[in-house]
């Protein structure tokens, strides 16, 4: 890897393209370095992973109307959608706004904590799009996903947005516009143009996370990935974008980060590098915020020593900062204790997220969140003696670049009523590749198969996961056969609007 200084720079230098962020973003995506065959393998895993969290969310609220708004763009050989006949297609930055939003509505696809936050899988749903609209094949699209991995991550890591209240997919709607570049093998000046516009348009505020939260969580990394198609399409016509996005006078880094005094280290891959940055992402085995991963099975291993529940005096959960302040109680939100609360804001709760662990045993997608289950009186109390604190170990921790020392977990002190105190910590989740059952591709196709159970007949089930094993060997025009159709009949209609 090679480290890149980025910093703001006076107009009056006119700092040279090949010396800018966007620019060696660029050559990155144009650099047509083999993809490794572990990379692709996981690839792999996480396609399955994000069909299977986007059926499972198709006849949610917020699927519904992205669907609905994507049916309104019908365009013959274009992509599919998750749910529809594959017959049916879509103009693809329409597909990708439907299918993103499915994907991202339950929270349980891939992330990667670094500098900044992130769900990596949001890649897919565009840069597969385009491949689809363009006939691509699917070794063509390996490739444009493991750059759209890797330039997200290596963001991720270097350059912090949520201090400045700056939602992630700032990061990610640049990747995305790399990734497509790598899928159509344009040139680095075309992929330069892209990534800058994507840049430009990407930069939103974190409100979508925070209070009441809505549903626009699910649909916001959609809307980046309509955004990156639309940069590339305009990129590929001759049109240029705000340069340079990064380090100008007025720039994103000047203006809406850390200032005209800022300095990154932002990692990317030497020329002919392995594009391998997937490998460092992890996926989530239960559908919450990913913080709360380790929590869950935290509460799991507890809750045999602390038996019944109503015997609990107090919760103090020790963890990291970005826990306790965006999950936790230092958030500040009251919205967090309030059984009628949002799902959107109940999976952003780790104080509801650990009382329904520690009494329940078990974490399901639906169920868990039900408006019955956040309401009932135990667990409200249970809920409501809960509270989170900092603690720099595990903040420490949470910003390591030491693979071996990352983590996302927590101390957890539960006292009884009694007196006794019950103590136990877990840094990292089960499922996690460090954890202590690391995911295969087995799990990936049994969490396809719960999350779509009674959705999908089981034909369809076998005919898209044999399909996508077979993904480096697709030829050029098969990639529909990556969308999973839902029966005749069983999708909600939406409501009517504009489109």
């Amino acid at each position: 890897m090679l480290s890149h200084d980025v910093r703001v720079h006076p107009s009056k230098d006119v700092l040279k393209r090949e010396d800018q962020l966007a620019w060696k973003i660029a050559a990155v995506a144009a650099d047509k370095v083999k993809v490794q065959r572990d990379v692709a393998d996981m690839i792999v895993n996480r396609i399955i992973d994000n069909a299977a969290v986007a059926i499972a969310s198709v006849n949610r609220s917020a699927p519904i109307s992205a669907r609905g708004m994507a049916m309104g763009h019908l365009r013959k050989g274009g992509a599919t959608v998750f749910g529809v006949a594959s017959n049916k297609r879509v103009s693809p930055e329409w597909a990708a706004w439907a299918n993103g939003t499915a994907v991202r509505e339950l929270d349980m696809h891939d992330t990667f904590l670094a500098a900044d936050y992130s769900h990596p899988g949001d890649n897919i749903p565009p840069i597969l799009a385009v491949a689809q609209t363009l006939d691509k094949s699917g070794a063509d699209l390996i490739r444009g996903l493991a750059t759209g991995y890797e330039v997200q991550i290596d963001l991720v890591r270097a350059i912090c947005l949520h201090e400045h209240k700056i939602d992630h997919i700032a990061h990610l709607c640049p990747a995305q516009a790399a990734g497509i570049g790598t899928l159509l093998g344009l040139k680095t000046d075309v992929i330069y143009q892209a990534v800058q516009q994507a840049v430009h348009v990407s930069f939103t505020t974190r409100q979508s996370r925070k209070g009441e939260i809505s549903s626009w969580k699910a649909y916001a990394p959609a809307h980046a990935g309509k955004l990156a198609i639309e940069a590339v399409d305009r990129a590929m016509r001759g049109e240029g974008a705000p340069s340079p996005v990064y380090e100008g006078e007025d720039s994103v880094i000047a203006w809406m980060l850390d200032g005209k005094d800022a300095r990154y280290t932002v990692p990317l891959p030497a020329p002919k590098e392995p594009k391998r940055a997937i490998m460092d992402s992890y996926t989530k085995e239960h559908s919450a915020e990913y913080q709360s991963q380790a929590l869950i099975d935290l509460a799991f291993r507890m809750r045999e020593k602390v038996g019944d529940t109503r015997q609990v005096e107090k919760v103090v959960i020790h963890t990291s900062h970005h826990t306790h302040y965006v999950i936790g109680t230092g958030a500040n939100d009251p919205q967090k204790m309030d059984p009628k609360a949002s799902r959107e804001t109940l999976d952003h709760s780790i104080m509801y997220i650990f009382a329904v662990a520690l009494q329940d045993g078990k974490w399901h997608h639906v169920d868990s969140y039900a408006p019955k289950r956040a309401g009932r009186k135990d667990t409200v109390e249970l809920w409501h003696k809960i509270e989170t604190m900092e603690d720099p170990a595990w903040t420490k921790r949470y910003h390591s670049r030491d693979p071996n020392e990352l983590a996302f977990g927590a101390r957890i002190e539960i006292t009884m009523k009694s007196g006794e105190v019950i103590v136990d910590e877990m840094a990292i989740a089960n499922a996690h590749p460090l954890g202590a059952t690391p995911w295969q591709r087995d799990d990936y196709i049994g969490k396809f198969n719960v999350m779509t159970e009674g959705l999908i007949a089981p034909k369809e089930a076998t005919r898209f996961l044999d399909a996508v094993q077979d993904l480096a060997s697709l030829p050029a025009g098969e990639l529909h056969r990556l969308n999973v159709a839902m029966p005749a009949g069983s999708l909600v209609e939406p409501n009517p609007g504009i489109f």
